[in-house]
């Protein structure tokens, strides 16, 4: 057998650092870069190499194939078809005719009758960068899809990978859980860390949720919402820590302190978002009364959605309740939350939207025995008319898949949304169903459309704020606050001028729950420098402007005084804790001569304007559908007092967080209590399935 030097991916790299648990730094001998891992997991390195260094990578895939050539020619016989081109590399067996782990004709197995036995393939061996590049996309799909990491020891997944790539040797449960996920997570914190010491403002949302289960648990989530340097906003889940039903008050906030610090985000977040703590209300899903819509269970469904409760009122058991304390725990949150927080807490516009909407359909118990009757229609003509005839109604919208029947489920948006296709198609579906399948009288179809085009504008500010998802291309896209009063205006103007026989509790109902959560927010300064900082709206909404200008310059005073500092007591060095200024443009060295120029017009001084010199030049401007940030970014040097406060008041969130949305996923099948998964592995599946992006694009 040749005899081949053993080659590492660490020979094109200069390793500078080796710490405890086997945790090293090295620089790259081409550029220099700085990798951090750990020596066990060297997909950095890897990486790396194929995406900077294409003639390193390949140099390193050669001396590899070399190196298994070398070993395998003794024992390995390269058989040819379809011209003489080599497709497959299998052992040759000197055993009498079927003997073997390959029997078979001529010696050579078929893939159904070796199975995972071909023990003549030479198997990679851990560092081969084709088995970390396979590793590495398992790791990716076990995140991405919130699989259980118990999916790689499934023989159906084992055979899978055999079947394709039958040298690739699969890891074990415990090596991804111990080494590939932790490994992950923490490059995922390094990048955090380095986004966020470089970010121009920023604020933060908490998330909490409680179990509502015997076995009380739960989990807090800090989120970071910040202005990068190409002024976009972005946002890193900073982390995701487990709670217990005896974490009191006191311990959520240090340990939100302790993530703050340990960012580098203490003294610099320009505002908390983060819900008020009522002691005995339970959130569960905001559905219409009555309009029932179980799934189609497949195979893979068969539980896991009627576990969730789609009673859509109020026997509805939700696992986590968002925001929520245990149940019977007496301390008295509220208080202690608002002093731990302080006044830069404001509540998440998209909860207390739904918390309206919830509210005005909990009054209207009549409207629930017509919404029963409209939803057994709806199930029927989902199973048994043919596709092509619904898709003349639902227009290109396809009812019936997996992601739209969850959200019909447990979502009063795309509820409504389905019951206005009906009613408008109504006809046409009685036509093609069959006669008897659906007959509703005409005060029932009068109800349903006074129900539909009341919660219109409410389904409109909602797919304003989370996104429309049959339209929206960036479902994950950021949207500010600068929205939130604008809608509550428009809200309050339909409320008062819709007239409706039908439903006067309804509307009665959402008008003061209106008044009661969202109307405080016409009032609050924050709201108001939002919004009229956002320059699709400016001050076209008051109907006082001078009042609010004043307001207006107020906030603004405030936020101007003083730029927040970076914390400094960090182990970050002290050149990435700096908050990066815009680059002065260039000047010409050459000077301008007195009289051979002296044709030329002098231009006259710059002087700086004051706060209030720029807030009059800027509202003389006509409103524009400009992009907030982009508009901010290109007058920062015509409006530099009101775009440093534009970029910090933009980076609170008006929707919920990636992470809140993750959870409601991930409970589904990875609660531990349902003994899928330990909760240590939940956290870290969690923390990089929100940091997708910033680790893996």
């Amino acid at each position: 057998m040749a005899s081949v030097s053993k080659v590492s991916i660490l020979d094109y790299f200069n390793i500078v650092f080796e710490g405890e648990n086997g945790k090293i730094e090295s620089n790259c001998k081409s550029c220099g870069t700085r990798i951090q891992a750990k020596r066990s997991v060297t997909s950095n390195f890897v990486t790396h190499l194929k995406r900077k260094h294409p003639a390193m990578y390949d140099d390193f895939v050669k001396r590899k194939d070399m190196k298994r050539e070398g070993y395998s020619s003794a024992c390995l016989h390269t058989f040819a078809t379809n011209g003489g081109n080599p497709r497959f590399t299998l052992p040759v067996t000197t055993g009498a005719a079927g003997g073997g782990a390959l029997g078979g004709v001529g010696g050579v197995g078929s893939l159904e009758e070796g199975g995972g036995h071909r023990t003549g393939v030479t198997k990679f061996d851990r560092h081969d960068p084709r088995q970390v590049l396979i590793s590495e996309a398992i790791t990716k799909m076990i995140v991405h899809d919130l699989q259980p990491v118990s999916i790689v020891e499934n023989q159906g997944f084992r055979e899978l990978l055999q079947l394709l790539e039958p040298r690739y040797t699969p890891e074990p449960q415990h090596y991804i859980q111990g080494q590939l996920l932790p490994a992950y997570a923490y490059q995922a914190q390094l990048a955090t860390r380095q986004a966020i010491a470089s970010a121009h403002a920023l604020s933060l949302s908490l998330d909490l949720w409680r179990s509502q289960t015997q076995t009380a648990s739960g989990y807090l989530g800090v989120t970071c919402h910040y202005l990068a340097s190409d002024w976009q906003i972005r946002s890193a889940l900073l982390a995701c820590l487990p709670l217990t039903c005896s974490s009191s008050v006191r311990r959520v906030l240090a340990d939100f302190d302790e993530v703050c610090h340990s960012h580098s985000v203490s003294g610099r977040a320009f505002c908390v978002v983060a819900d008020p703590f009522p002691a005995t209300t339970t959130v569960r899903p905001c559905c219409l009364p009555g309009f029932l819509v179980p799934p189609l269970l497949s195979n893979r469904q068969d539980d896991d959605l009627t576990d969730q409760g789609l009673e859509n009122g109020s026997n509805a058991e939700q696992w986590i309740s968002n925001g929520h304390a245990c149940n019977g725990e007496d301390e008295d949150w509220g208080e202690s939350w608002e002093q731990g927080l302080g006044v830069c807490r404001v509540d998440c516009f998209s909860r207390s939207l739904e918390q309206c909407v919830r509210e005005g359909l909990c009054s209207s118990p009549q409207i629930s025995s017509t919404l029963s009757k409209v939803a057994r229609f709806y199930n029927y003509i989902t199973s048994a008319v043919p596709p092509e005839k619904l898709m003349q109604v639902f227009e290109g919208w396809m009812p019936g898949g997996s992601q739209d029947i969850q959200d019909t489920s447990t979502d009063w948006a795309a509820q409504h949304k389905v019951l206005r296709r009906l009613l408008d198609s109504v006809e046409f579906l009685e036509e093609i169903s069959g006669p008897g399948e659906m007959s509703l009288s005409g005060s029932e179809r009068a109800l349903l459309r006074e129900l539909v085009d009341i919660l219109e504008p409410f389904t409109e500010a909602w797919d304003m704020v989370h996104g429309d998802a049959q339209k929206d291309t960036q479902p994950d896209r950021h949207v500010s606050i600068s929205l939130a009063l604008p809608c509550v205006l428009g809200l309050r103007k339909h409320l008062s001028e819709t007239s409706t026989p039908h439903c006067p509790a309804l509307l009665l109902s959402l008008s003061q729950s209106l008044e009661r959560i969202l109307a405080p927010i016409l009032e609050k300064p924050l709201y108001i420098t939002a919004t009229t900082l956002d320059p699709q709206f400016k001050l076209t909404w008051s109907s006082n402007p001078e009042w609010h200008k004043q307001v207006l310059i107020g906030e603004l005073s405030k936020h101007t005084r003083a730029s927040p500092q970076p914390d400094l007591n960090t182990d970050l060095n002290s050149q990435s804790q700096t908050i990066p200024t815009p680059a002065q443009s260039p000047v010409s060295s050459l000077s301008r001569p007195c009289k051979l120029f002296s044709f030329i017009k002098q231009r006259p001084a710059t002087q700086a304007k004051s706060l209030e010199q720029e807030l009059c030049v800027y509202l003389r401007e006509e409103p524009t559908d400009e992009e907030a940030l982009h508009y901010w970014c290109r007058k920062a040097i015509d409006f530099p007092l009101l775009a440093q406060v534009a970029k910090r008041a933009f980076t609170i969130p008006a929707r919920d967080t990636v992470v809140e949305n993750i959870f409601s996923t991930a409970r589904r099948f990875l609660l531990p209590e349902r003994g899928h998964i330990l909760p240590k592995n939940l956290e870290t599946l969690i923390y990089l399935k929100a940091n997708y992006k910033l680790l893996w694009t």
